[in-house]
């Protein structure tokens, strides 16, 4: 899939919180806000994201139809502990969305090394790192709300 990464418009907010409204999204990243519902948290959040300067965040939408939002992607965090993420909406899972915004992410930062963390039992988004030359590092164990226990994740690097 072609992608293009945009600028986040207010407009692309409601796209968002509407994406992690979706249970089995939510459960795939483990690692949410602890009530995905709570929409004041949520525009909270994305002010104080959008406001810091050392995070470069975009919307993804495809190429074919750039007025379909399909998730986003950012990179943040001090210059030695540089982490990716990014969220998917579930309707556009499985057609290598994540892999091309991730790609198009990583030329718009090329700083190294940059680092990610996935929930170890979430095969799909590790292998999108993987494909992106993120390669395993270790495991951890961290609270997850969006699972609503502690659970293994596993932590990536990409170096060059």
């Amino acid at each position: 899939m072609d992608v293009i990464l945009r600028e986040i418009r207010d407009s692309d907010l409601p796209v968002f919180f509407a994406h992690g409204q979706d249970p089995e999204s939510v459960r795939m990243a483990a690692f949410t806000h602890e009530d995905p519902a709570d929409r004041a948290a949520f525009d909270a959040h994305w002010a104080r994201i959008r406001a810091l300067p050392d995070v470069l965040n975009r919307t993804v939408v495809p190429a074919a139809s750039p007025e379909e939002i399909l998730g986003h992607v950012a990179v943040y965090g001090p210059p030695d502990e540089r982490e990716v993420t990014y969220w998917i909406g579930r309707p556009h899972w499985g057609r290598g969305a994540a892999t091309a915004a991730l790609r198009a992410l990583l030329l718009l930062a090329p700083e190294r090394p940059v680092h990610a963390r996935a929930a170890s039992d979430n095969a799909a988004s590790l292998r999108v790192l993987q494909k992106c030359g993120f390669v395993v590092t270790g495991t951890d164990r961290g609270y997850a709300a969006g699972r609503g226990e502690e659970i293994e994740e596993t932590l990536l690097t990409l170096k060059a």
